[in-house]
C-alpha cells in the first residue's frame, strides 16, 4: 500500500514537471514569435499542442480585421495636451496679428505726419522767431547770454538747407525726367525701382547721421576742445544729402507715374509683385524681438513714404488733365491696389515671422509704448533732442527731402495769381497748422496713456546719457560680440585695478560649476533690468567686478535701439 502511494506520488510529480516545461516552452514560443514581428494576441499552449494557436493567428490576419481595425481604432488628443494647446494658441496669435499690427502702423503713421507737418507749419514760425531773436538781441545788448538758444541754432540751420535745396530744386525739369524714363522698357525700369528702394535705405541711414552731426557742431560748447572740421563743411554736407536724397525720391515718384499711365499696367503688376518678394527675404529668417521692432519701423517709415509718393503721382496726373475730377476715378482703382497690396504683405510677413520664431501678439503694445515714450521724453525740461529727429533717429524717416519734394510739385502743380488764391493758401496754411496742433494734442495724451500702461512713467526723469556712458556701452557690446564663443570669469583683481575687458588671462573654472549659456538680447529687451540684475549682467557678459564702471549696461532695451542700430547683428 504504501509502495503504490509514493508511486502515485512521484507520478503526480512527473506529471507537473511535464506541464511546468510544456508552459515554460510556450511562453519562449510567445516571445520568439513577438520577435520575429508575428502578432499573437489569442493564442495558447495547452498539453495536446498549439494547433489552436494556429488557427488564432491565421484568423487575426484577416483582411476583414485590419479593415475593420482601420475603421473603429481610437485616439486621445488629451495625453498631449500642451502640444495642441501650443498649436491653437499659435493659430490665435496669427488671428491677432492683423489688428495689433495695424494698431501699431496706425500709431506710427500719425507720428510721421505730424513730423512731416511740422516742417511745413511750426518749423517756419519758428525759423522767423529765431530771426527776430538775432536781429533784436544784439540792439538791447547780449546781457551774458547766449546769442540763440541750440534748439534755435538748430531750426535756423534747418530753414536755410530747405530753402538752398529748393532753390536748387527749381532747375530740375520733372517733365523731362518723366519722358526720359517712359522711354526705358519694363525691365529697366523694374531694376531702377528696386535700386531706388535699396538707395532710398541707404541715404536715410547715413544722411541722419550728417544732420545730427551738423547740429552738434553748431551748438557744441566752445570751451571744449575742437574735434570737427568746421561748420560751413558740415552744412555743405547736409545741403548736398538733402538735395541728392530729395532727386532720388523724385525719380521713384516719376517711376511710379510711369507705371501708373503705362496702358497694360505690366510695369505697375511687376513692382507691385516686388512686395511680395519681401515675404520671401524676411519670413524664413530667425528674429528676436529687437529685430522685429526695426522691421516694424521700417514697415511704418515705408508705408508713409509710399502714400506721400502716391500723393505726388496724382498731383501731377491731375495737373496734366487740368484737374478734371473725373480723371482721379480712373486712378483710384490703382491707388488701392498699391495701398491693398502694402497692407497685405505687411500682414502675412508679421504673421508668419511672429508664429516661426514663437513671438506673442502682445509685443505689438509694447512696441507703442516705446513709441509713445520718445514722444512724451520729447516734451520734458531736460529733453536733449528734438522729437522730429528722435523720429528719425528711431524710424529712418527724415522729413526734410520728401517735404522738400512735396513743396517743388506742389508749387509746380498749382499757379496762384491774384489775391483770392493768397487768401486760399493761408486759410490752407491756417488749417495745416489746426491740423499739426490737433494731431500733436491727440498723439501727447495717447502716449502718455500708453507709457502709463507700459509703467515707464519713472524713466522719463532718468538723466540724458552722458559721453561717458555712451563709450561704455559700445565697447561693452563691441566685446560682447567678440567674445560670445566661451564665457570668462571675472578679471578684476581684489585690489580694485580692472583688467583690460578685451584682454583675460585663461583661467580655470572650479568644480561643480555649469558652463554658462549665453543668453539673447530679447531677454531684458522691454524693460530696464533692476540694478541687482544690472550688476549680474555687467559681471557675466563684461568679466568686471567692483565698481569701476557703474554705467555699463551692455543688453539694450527698445529705448535705446533706433533704426539702424541692430541692423549688423540680424541673422540670416
Amino acid at each position: 500500500m504504501a509502495d503504490s502511494l509514493s508511486t502515485g506520488l512521484v507520478e503526480e510529480k512527473e506529471n507537473e514537471k511535464e506541464d511546468k516545461e510544456r508552459a515554460t516552452k510556450a511562453v519562449n514560443v510567445d516571445l520568439n514569435k513577438k520577435k520575429d514581428g508575428v502578432a499573437d494576441t489569442r493564442g495558447f499552449h495547452d498539453k495536446n499542442g498549439g494547433a489552436r494557436g494556429q488557427k488564432g493567428n491565421l484568423s487575426d490576419l484577416s483582411l476583414v480585421r485590419f479593415i475593420t481595425t482601420e475603421l473603429t481604432r481610437g485616439y486621445f488628443l488629451e495625453h498631449n495636451e500642451a502640444k495642441y494647446t501650443e498649436r491653437r494658441e499659435r493659430v490665435y496669435t496669427c488671428l491677432r496679428i492683423p489688428k495689433e499690427l495695424e494698431k501699431l502702423m496706425t500709431f506710427g503713421f500719425f507720428l510721421c505726419l505730424d513730423t512731416f507737418l511740422y516742417v511745413f507749419t511750426l518749423l517756419p514760425l519758428r525759423v522767423i522767431l529765431a530771426l527776430l531773436r538775432l536781429l533784436t538781441v544784439p540792439c538791447c545788448g547780449l546781457g551774458g547770454s547766449r546769442l540763440l538758444q541750440p534748439a534755435q541754432v538748430c531750426d535756423v540751420l534747418k530753414g536755410f538747407i530747405m530753402v538752398l535745396c529748393y532753390s536748387m530744386m527749381s532747375y530740375v525739369d520733372y517733365s523731362m525726367m518723366y519722358h526720359l524714363i517712359r522711354g526705358q522698357s519694363v525691365i529697366k525700369l523694374y531694376i531702377i525701382y528696386n535700386m531706388l528702394e535699396v538707395a532710398d535705405r541707404l541715404f536715410s541711414s547715413f544722411g541722419q547721421d550728417i544732420l545730427d552731426a551738423l547740429y552738434w557742431t553748431a551748438t557744441e560748447p566752445k570751451e571744449k576742445k575742437r574735434a570737427h572740421i568746421g561748420v560751413i563743411p558740415h552744412f555743405l554736407m547736409a545741403v548736398l544729402y538733402v538735395f541728392l536724397h530729395a532727386i532720388l525720391i523724385m525719380v521713384q515718384a516719376t517711376t511710379l507715374n510711369v507705371a501708373f499711365n503705362s496702358h497694360n499696367k505690366s510695369l505697375l503688376t511687376i513692382m507691385m509683385s516686388n512686395n511680395f518678394v519681401e515675404i520671401k527675404g524676411s519670413v524664413f529668417k530667425k528674429f528676436e524681438k529687437n529685430n522685429l521692432f526695426q522691421m516694424s519701423n521700417s514697415d511704418i517709415k515705408e508705408r508713409f513714404t509710399n502714400y506721400i509718393l502716391l500723393l505726388i503721382v496724382c498731383l501731377r496726373n491731375m495737373e496734366q488733365f487740368s484737374w478734371n475730377p473725373d480723371h482721379f476715378w480712373v486712378l483710384f482703382p490703382d491707388v488701392v491696389m498699391v495701398i491693398t497690396s502694402e497692407v497685405a504683405v505687411d500682414v502675412v510677413k508679421h504673421a508668419f515671422i511672429t508664429k516661426f520664431n514663437d513671438i506673442s501678439a502682445d509685443v505689438y503694445g509694447e512696441y507703442r509704448a516705446s513709441l509713445a515714450f520718445d514722444l512724451v521724453s520729447s516734451r520734458q525740461k531736460n529733453a536733449y533732442t528734438d522729437y522730429s529727429d528722435s523720429v528719425s533717429r528711431r524710424m529712418g524717416f527724415i522729413p526734410l527731402p520728401l517735404a522738400l519734394l512735396l513743396i517743388r510739385v506742389v508749387t509746380s502743380s498749382v499757379k496762384i495769381q491774384g489775391s483770392l488764391s493768397f487768401m486760399c493758401v493761408l486759410l490752407f496754411y491756417l488749417g495745416m497748422i489746426t491740423l499739426k496742433v490737433l494731431n500733436s494734442i491727440v498723439l501727447l495724451g495717447t502716449s502718455c496713456m500708453f507709457v502709463k500702461e507700459a509703467k515707464m512713467e519713472e524713466k522719463l526723469f532718468d538723466p540724458p546719457p552722458s559721453v561717458a556712458s555712451s563709450r561704455a556701452n559700445s565697447r561693452a557690446n563691441r566685446s560682447k560680440n567678440t567674445y560670445t564663443a566661451a564665457p570668462q570669469e571675472p578679471t578684476s583683481d581684489r585690489a580694485g585695478v580692472s583688467l583690460t575687458p578685451g584682454v583675460s588671462p585663461p583661467t580655470e573654472k572650479p568644480e561643480g560649476t555649469s558652463s554658462t549659456i549665453p543668453k539673447s538680447d530679447s531677454d531684458t529687451f522691454l524693460t530696464t533690468p533692476d540694478e541687482d540684475d544690472e550688476d549680474k549682467i555687467l559681471n557675466n557678459d563684461m568679466g568686471l567686478e567692483g565698481d569701476g564702471l557703474k554705467h555699463r549696461t551692455p543688453k539694450k532695451d527698445l529705448l535705446e535701439i533706433d533704426r539702424f542700430t541692430i541692423c549688423g547683428n540680424r541673422i540670416d
